[in-house]
């Protein structure tokens, strides 16, 4: 396991070392914030013209996909295809490691950074659900109140802990580690002791209420890592069996382009055909229009991108196997 979680340590870190990765973050955020200004207007505008459902335009939109489109070859394209050309990849495939191995760190690193490149999205979300502040009468019983009070304590201590164990593992000193997870401590305990007396004394919690039903939202997120599992598969295979890195990143586009060209493209067809339905079925930007932009989950979408992501990754450990039999 340790050689495994190694690999990934190395995978990861190589992002934030690559202009690339950075390029793909600062156009992904350009384009979700243009998408998020314009939800802002249709959720506010009446008529035709409105949209009933938070992230409806934010990932049901055309310029979202054709932007997205180039997102999983660019983050894939170095995975094995640098390896290959620089001669990385035999030292790798004779290191005490197999070579499922191989495959998981890599692609669980790139995954990895796929969904920190979704985290500052988050930040749209108290705009789009209408988040507001709230306060609740609780018991008259001052106990009541304190027993909440302590069960949060409890699982802030339980979190600093884990931070502090964490942050020794990649930091160069166990001093610097214990100092800052202290630091971390006395400031967050310091605010539950003072949100307790607050509860104690007024006898009112806190709450948030959402003014627009966030279960589109879950959805979504759901819908966009399952999407995006099976996008970084097919752009980790293609990239197992090239040497440049560009050819990588170009095939790769041309084969992700299957599953989303139709939602482009949006011919004029009979919905209860067999050619629409087929056609619907390999087509992402449908399933977030229709589907999960709306809090609908379809299995049918989540067996698609379980099975392409799963059979990907065993042909990208194949892919491997085969140099060794070479």
């Amino acid at each position: 396991m340790r050689p495994t979680l190694s690999l990934i340590r190395r995978e990861f870190n190589a992002y934030f070392y690559s202009p690339i990765a950075y390029v793909v973050l600062a156009l992904f955020l350009a384009v979700t914030g243009h998408q998020f200004y314009r939800s802002m207007d249709q959720l506010t505008e009446t008529g035709p013209r409105g949209i009933a459902f938070p992230m409806e335009l934010m990932v049901g939109d055309v310029s979202f996909w054709l932007v997205y489109l180039f997102i999983p070859p660019l983050l894939t394209m170095r995975l094995f295809a640098e390896e290959r050309s620089t001669g990385t990849l035999e030292m790798l495939l004779t290191a005490p490691v197999r070579d499922w191995q191989v495959v998981f760190a890599k692609y669980v690193a790139c995954y990895g950074f796929y969904l920190i490149m979704w985290l500052p999205t988050l930040l749209y979300l108290p705009v789009l659900t209408d988040w507001h502040w709230s306060t609740v009468p609780i018991s008259a019983d001052p106990g009541a109140a304190m027993s909440y009070g302590i069960i949060a304590l409890a699982i802030i201590i339980v979190a600093i802990t884990l931070f502090g164990l964490c942050f020794s593992k990649f930091s160069d000193g166990e001093a610097l580690a214990g100092i800052v997870a202290g630091l971390v401590a006395l400031v967050v305990l310091g605010l539950g002791g003072a949100g307790t007396w607050w509860i104690v004394n007024e006898g009112n919690w806190w709450t948030v209420e959402c003014g627009i039903d966030p279960s589109s939202v879950l959805t979504t997120y759901l819908g966009i890592a399952l999407a995006g599992a099976m996008f970084l598969a097919i752009g980790m295979l293609i990239s197992s069996f090239v040497n440049s890195q560009m050819l990588a990143a170009i095939i790769s586009l041309f084969v992700c382009l299957v599953f989303i060209v139709v939602g482009i493209w949006q011919p004029e067809m009979d919905t209860s055909s067999l050619e629409y339905q087929v056609l619907y079925f390999f087509t992402v930007p449908e399933h977030f229009q229709h589907d999960f932009s709306r809090g609908i989950i379809d299995s049918r979408a989540i067996v698609l991108y379980c099975t392409t992501a799963l059979f990907c990754c065993f042909l990208t450990v194949r892919s491997l196997e085969s140099r060794r039999w070479r």
